[in-house]
């Protein structure tokens, strides 16, 4: 199946959602976008890794759905390319259930991780509740835009974008960056698990994979020989050690 650009990247009304869907078979593609269109959604579909990222050369969709079973490139390969560039949310489809490959792609910035079969619905009902946490409504994006200076690293919640103490920019998935900004918002407080969860919309995805994502973060702001800023106060939660500052 070749990119079917012209029958699915017209231009949208204003405040509709469309995602990008990377899968070999067509059949998987032609579903999900039926299942999109009762809520106001569009899909474009690539058969290829390449195709996909040639198309994010130029646009920026609302979500990227990613088949780690493709034929030009590895799915996992393909998230790492698009998280070095975009925090745009990434939901895995795969046939691979075992937990090593789920834990895997949310390392490498996955939000989300569908196994096959599945049922299309389930998948749509997984990016509305991702682009929610993500700061999707108007109101929300307004409030957020500013920027959170901590330890040298500043972080700027509207782009979830990680600036590091020598300018080396990195973009964070929306459970890491959901995460991340509950920890900036109250800094030197422990934060339960429950807490991070309500945090984050009672997301089903977040509450799977808290630990993952804040293994990732601490990744993220690792320096040789630095401090550690996020710390595991063990039976409680998590705590952010260092003083922030927002602007």
């Amino acid at each position: 199946m070749t990119s079917e650009r012209s029958s699915h990247s017209k231009p949208l009304p204003a405040g509709k959602t469309r995602a990008f869907i990377v899968d070999d078979e067509p059949e998987i593609g032609r579903l999900l976008i039926e299942a999109m269109q009762p809520f106001d959604m569009e899909g474009e579909v690539f058969s290829t890794a390449a195709q996909m990222l040639a198309a994010l050369e130029s646009d920026t969709p609302d979500a990227c759905i990613v088949d780690l079973g493709l034929p030009d490139m590895e799915g996992m390969a393909l998230i790492n390319e698009i998280r070095r560039h975009s925090s745009v949310p990434i939901i895995v489809l795969s046939a691979r259930a075992h937990a090593t490959d789920r834990v895997l792609g949310l390392e490498l910035g996955a939000d989300d991780y569908v196994v096959k079969p599945f049922d299309p619905r389930e998948v749509v009902a997984r990016i509305r509740s991702i682009l929610r946490r993500s700061g999707g409504e108007t109101v929300r994006a307004a409030k957020r835009e500013e920027t959170a200076h901590f330890a040298d690293w500043s972080y700027k919640p509207s782009s979830h974008c990680l600036t590091s103490p020598e300018g080396e920019e990195t973009f964070l998935s929306t459970g890491e960056a959901t995460l991340l900004e509950a920890l900036l918002r109250a800094p030197k407080r422990v934060l339960t698990r429950d807490y991070l969860l309500e945090h984050g919309g009672r997301d089903e995805s977040l509450d799977r994979s808290i630990d993952v994502r804040i293994s990732r973060i601490r990744k993220k702001l690792n320096r040789k020989d630095g401090p550690a800023h996020i710390r595991t106060i063990y039976g409680s939660g998590y705590m952010l050690t260092c003083d922030v500052r927002w602007d």
